[in-house]
């Protein structure tokens, strides 16, 4: 067991380095040193040479991945490609998304990938297992990389798709393929029509179908978030318990058939075979996910094991289970429901182990239940940042409901034709969102992000809890685990400044820290969410004393009601306050100091006109020996005007430059009076504007500027303080070599 344990190390470690190790030199090393660990034979040898094993697995399958990259020649071209639409397609408001086989692509001989990820702005009908020839621009996969908030690439890389584009107008159907995923694929589609045509409720109708089908892509994403807050989203996934529990309905009703047929020889491998067969029927029809995988092959192990009549234990079919989903998918660890899903089964085997009594229903439902709330504390806080605090109580009739009633009934929806099952699986799936929507009003815990240390000593004292240990070892425990959950970074340091350019896409968003006060200059576009919140709470951010938006273009205020909903807000300031309910306005003149920082709004004049750019803030901030300023997306009359009545009292050792670095702001007299040391650019990647400009760029590279943009460097962390400026790019921190700026060189 514990070499099985150091082979799956090795292959998890593998998905998070920042470099990847050469898998040939390191077969060749141990081939080497074969004689030393061949006649050792040493535990902690063995366990070297295990774990070596494993991250040359990992290291083999990632470099054959990486092989399938988009060619850089490629990026933006029009191509002609031939394939299978896979999955399920999502409609949305901006056009319908699926996943595409290719088949074969047309005029080049260059690299495409094998699955791509695509959307459709004219929303046409892309049916599940279709075969198409149509036009596409690709790109590599990218996402906004942040302190905190989801990352697109890592959730690319593990789902196997290596670019994503849209469709152009050219396509044309082909033959329909014939193959047995495309048969599965359609059958799904056809079940989810079938079942959201019976339903009327849209909500009752999504839940359903995400049960039967796994057809997840139905729920809207509001219904996400309350089920984020109440820690229900494992209920709504097909999950382990889903799939245990019809293999254990599956295997009664056969035992009990069996009971009456005498004749029948050896009824147990026949309950065990239908048994496994049903589980994997279902695993199919929900789309074969990580939990669901995990299920799978615990069950398979389990039936092989009873069936050949040898004993396991509870762990060494956790264990198979997890080497056998590691071999078939290395990067499945790049997932929060593989750590949730495999903690989860673990800690509860755990928590089984060295018990001599047996527990009544009762106290072992109990136990279960703490041992899932501790458990879940250490990744919950890893990956989303935060811990309902209602989600015990949630669970304790949220997850029996959909467990042992609507499960089953949604199963036989989809599979029967009867219309009144489907009925009764919407009124039950109604009454479970009518819990979820109670529930959801209870506060959340949000835990902003956690050093190393702090995250292995929670580590170490969720282990401590779960053991039998004496009274003394879970108070251990518990003191280990306390500091992530009273951790609180320390804030700037009196008269200095911290600074975060969020990486927002083709927008803007910048967050001012001083030691009591914090400021968000524009919220950038989207849902507020999906990065915005995130980002703030991970900055232990749990109050902005002033909201200022520079003017009203989406790409600047786009995200402002859902950050005013999801966080109190002191004070809003505009450029543009008829907006905005309650907002002041923003005025040249207008000056405060914050623990000996002054900040300073230089533009816009009461009598300002012209555009929207024209009218936004300026404002500048100042510590005791550094600045900062902020110039939205005034064009260049603003900035000269500036220049003329302020002079070199503009200078600045930081600029965010004007309008993402289009070329109708940061002039050549701008960027002299400013002079500054960093030129941060928010942009886009590959965006439509093209930003920033080639002439922007030379005007700073003309002055000896190295231009820091958060489409190639992530988002940008600066400390203005009096002794220095330092700069931090989040790209650079969290470098994989799976990401898309693996090999891009930043600047130093």
């Amino acid at each position: 067991m514990l070499r099985l344990a150091c082979f799956c190390a090795g292959v998890v470690c593998c998905a998070f380095l920042a470099t990847l190790p050469s898998w040939r030199f390191l077969l060749t090393l141990l081939l080497l040193c074969w004689p030393l660990w061949w006649r050792t034979r040493r535990v902690w040898l063995a366990a070297l040479v295990a774990l070596t094993l494993g991250l040359s697995y990992g290291a083999w399958r990632a470099e054959l991945r990486l092989a399938q990259r988009l060619d850089a020649a490629l990026i933006g071209q029009a191509l002609s490609v031939s394939g299978v639409v896979r999955g399920l397609p999502k409609a949305g408001e901006f056009g319908v998304r699926f996943r595409f086989e290719v088949e074969t692509v047309d005029n080049t001989v260059l690299r495409v990938p094998p699955l791509l990820e695509l959307n459709d702005y004219r929303q046409q009908a892309w049916p599940a297992g279709s075969r198409w020839r149509l036009t596409a621009r690709l790109k590599p996969p990218n996402g906004a990389a942040n302190v905190a908030g989801f990352d697109a690439e890592a959730w690319y890389w593990s789902e196997g798709v290596l670019a994503s584009g849209s469709v152009g107008k050219g396509r044309q159907a082909l033959p329909a393929a014939t193959d047995a995923q495309a048969w599965l694929d359609r059958t799904r589609q056809r079940v989810t029509q079938r079942l959201q045509a019976q339903i009327a409720d849209p909500r009752a109708a999504a839940l359903v179908t995400a049960l039967a089908v796994g057809a997840q892509q139905t729920l809207a994403r509001e219904d996400w978030q309350r089920l984020a807050a109440t820690g229900l989203t494992h209920v709504v996934s097909v999950s382990g318990l889903h799939i245990t529990l019809i293999a254990l309905l599956v295997a009664g009703l056969v035992r009990r058939a069996l009971r009456g047929l005498p004749w029948v020889r050896q009824p147990l491998l026949w309950t065990l075979l239908l048994a496994s067969l049903a589980a994997a029927a279902y695993a199919l029809l929900a789309g074969f996910s990580v939990p669901t995988q995990r299920t799978l092959w615990m069950l398979l192990t389990a039936a092989l094991a009873l069936a050949l009549q040898r004993g396991v234990s509870g762990m060494q079919v956790w264990l198979s289970a997890l080497t056998v989903v590691l071999l078939l998918d290395p990067f499945a660890a790049l997932a929060a429901g593989f750590w949730l899903s495999f903690g989860l089964v673990g800690a509860l085997i755990v928590m089984l182990l060295g018990r001599r009594e047996r527990l009544g229903k009762w106290r072992a439902a109990l136990g279960a239940q703490a041992v899932v709330t501790l458990v879940s504390v250490l990744p919950l806080a890893l990956f989303f940042g935060q811990l309902p605090l209602v989600s015990p109580l949630a669970n304790a009739l949220g997850t029996p409901l959909v467990s042992l009633l609507l499960t089953p009934l949604s199963l036989l929806a989809a599979l029967l034709p009867w219309p009144w099952l489907a009925t009764l699986a919407a009124w039950l799936a109604q009454g479970f969102w009518w819990w979820v929507d109670l529930l959801a009003q209870w506060p959340v815990y949000f835990l902003p992000q956690a050093p190393l240390p702090v995250l292995l000593a929670a580590a170490m004292g969720t282990g401590l809890l779960l053991l039998p240990w004496t009274w003394s070892g879970r108070l251990l425990g518990g003191c280990l685990l306390l500091p992530l959950l009273c951790f609180r970074p320390p804030p700037p340091a009196a008269g200095s400044l911290a600074v975060e350019l969020l990486d927002v896409g083709q927008g803007l968003s910048l967050l001012l820290r001083t030691q009591r006060h914090s400021l968000l200059f524009d919220t950038g576009a989207g849902e507020a969410r999906r990065v915005l919140l995130p980002v703030l709470r991970a900055l232990d951010v749990r109050r902005l004393d002033v909201l200022l938006l520079s003017h009203h273009d989406n790409d600047h205020d786009g995200a402002a009601a859902g950050l005013l909903a999801g966080m109190p807000v002191g004070r809003i300031m505009a450029g543009q306050p008829q907006f905005y309910a309650g907002a002041q306005p923003c005025r040249a003149g207008q000056s405060w100091v914050w623990d000996g920082v002054r900040f300073d709004v230089l533009w816009p004049r009461a009598d300002s006109t012209g555009d929207d750019n024209a009218r936004g803030c300026v404002l500048r901030v100042a510590t005791a020996t550094q600045a900062l300023t902020v110039s939205a997306d005034v064009p260049l009359a603003v900035e000269n005007e500036l220049v003329a009545r302020y002079g070199t009292a503009l200078r600045s050792q930081v600029l965010v430059a004007g309008h993402h670095g289009s070329r109708t702001a940061s002039g050549e007299a701008w960027l002299q009076t400013l002079a500054p040391q960093w030129a941060l650019l928010s942009v886009g990647y590959r965006n439509r504007y093209r930003h920033p400009h080639p002439q922007v760029l030379a005007r700073m590279a003309a002055l000896g500027m190295t231009p820091w943009r958060t489409d190639r460097h992530g988002a940008l962390s600066l400390l203005l303080s009096p002794q220095a400026t330092t700069l931090t790019a989040r790209r650079a921190q969290s470098a994989r070599y799976w990401r898309q700026d693996a090999a891009l060189a930043l600047p130093p």
